[in-house]
């Protein structure tokens, strides 16, 4: 009989990470046997999200950059729902929306802390001499391009300006 591993059993006693589409697969298989239905339900709409890219026709398997922005997308999309719930007053969907954010930021690289994004962007500010306000179209496209999934766009963005000012 086939036993069906879940994914950290790989990680931790093989020493590889299996891709996304078996790790979403095996954690799909894992929330049915559980009975969570908002993790299910979660992890069914990132597998949509994979199998969407794979019937676009682009006749290749996602790349890591691939996968990352999209989970992304769909963190920042959960994002902007829990702003939104929370502004009409409707606590009970924001924290449906959260609960399914967090689930989200597990397949998600682990995120930089503040100090951490000030320190990254402090270093590409020095490798391509920025140091005013003018730069700031040279400095923000690198940044976004070397931080990209490790950070949200809006802290890279405030960060920036922070160090340009």
């Amino acid at each position: 009989m086939l036993k069906i591993w879940p994914a950290f059993f790989f990680e931790k006693y093989f020493g590889f990470i299996m891709n996304l589409r078996d790790k979403i697969n095996s954690d799909l298989k894992d929330a049915m046997k559980s009975g969570d239905k908002l993790r299910l339900s979660t992890i069914r709409s990132i597998r949509a999200l994979i199998l969407e890219f794979e019937k676009s026709g682009a006749n290749r398997e996602l790349t890591a950059e691939e996968e990352i922005s999209l989970i992304s997308s769909a963190a920042k999309k959960r994002k902007d729902s829990i702003e939104q719930y929370k502004n009409a007053g409707r606590n009970d969907l924001a924290e449906n929306e959260e609960k399914e954010l967090a689930i989200l930021t597990e397949y998600l690289p682990k995120q930089l802390t503040d100090e951490e994004l000030e320190s990254e962007i402090r270093k590409i500010a020095n490798q391509i001499e920025a140091t005013t306000k003018s730069d700031f179209p040279k400095l923000m496209p690198q940044a976004i391009k070397n931080l990209k999934g490790k950070a949200d766009g809006k802290k890279i963005k405030e960060f920036v300006e922070k160090i340009l000012n």
